[in-house]
């Protein structure tokens, strides 16, 4: 039987915790902890210290995840501001250079515009149906009798009379 790496993973909890924060699979960091998908299951399971640490690093990038989309579904407004390279010049216009004789540039900002970002209705869907899915699903469960009713005006008629009505609307037409 292999000797297991856990003696090595367990000083790692703390990257492993940043790894899924940083979104990282748990393909991806069992790669990272040179071990395959099913061992890092089986951490899973057998050391809850492991299991802490996926899902803390897990919990910020999800919450972070979910602020964004809120913020995509109800729309916002921000500034953009555009920067651009100016020579620095010192007190007599003259062009001030590095050690090397480069010029040395300072970005300096030129413009802001405030800009708005319209609501995201896909955005709004997805919210939707994830926080309220009994409201939003796309599936509805619904009881049929398996009755089907048609509502026929001429039901009642005769054959005789149902001949006249034809006979008239041939006429019409």
């Amino acid at each position: 039987m292999g000797k297991s790496k856990w003696d090595t993973v367990k000083d790692k909890l703390i990257l492993v915790e940043g790894w899924a924060r940083e979104g990282l699979t748990e393909v991806q960091i069992a790669k990272n902890l040179g071990i395959s998908e099913s061992t890092l299951n089986d951490y899973k399971k057998k050391y809850p210290e492991f299991l802490e640490s996926l899902k803390k690093g897990k919990e910020v990038i999800d919450f972070e995840v979910e602020n964004a989309l809120l913020k995509r579904a109800l729309g916002y407004k921000y500034d953009e501001v555009t920067q651009e390279r100016i020579l620095q010049k010192d007190e007599y216009g003259k062009v001030i250079t590095d050690i090397h004789g480069f010029p040395i540039y300072k970005m300096v900002v030129t413009k802001t515009v405030k800009k708005e970002v319209a609501p995201d209705t896909t955005a709004q869907i997805f919210w939707l149906k994830n926080r309220k899915p009994k409201e939003w699903r796309d599936k509805r469960d619904v009881e049929h009798s398996g009755e089907v009713s048609v509502n026929n005006p001429y039901k009642d008629l005769t054959t005789e009379e149902l001949k006249k009505l034809a006979a008239l609307d041939d006429k019409d037409g």
